[in-house]
């Protein structure tokens, strides 16, 4: 590993491995993708329809996750 890669790793670790928002909000993004392509896959919907379809129930679960996250840090400390 490279000293530039080992870097990049320490401030994403950083970034992520802390706080219980970061790790929704980019778990509601990777979310919101991989839901984007399911329905275009099985529904055959056009894009602007899958992401439609497809922003309303991720975002609701990146909430929950957040939730559920900063709950589970609370019991572990």
């Amino acid at each position: 590993m490279t000293q530039f890669q080992a870097a990049a790793l320490n401030v994403t670790k950083r970034i992520l491995g802390g706080s219980s928002a970061t790790l929704a909000i980019v778990y509601t993004v990777g979310h919101i993708g991989i839901a984007i392509l399911c329905v275009r896959i099985i529904t055959g919907a056009p894009l602007e329809l899958a992401a439609i379809d497809a922003l309303v129930e991720p975002i609701i679960n990146g909430f929950w996750f957040y939730l559920l996250h900063s709950t589970w840090k609370r019991f572990q400390n």
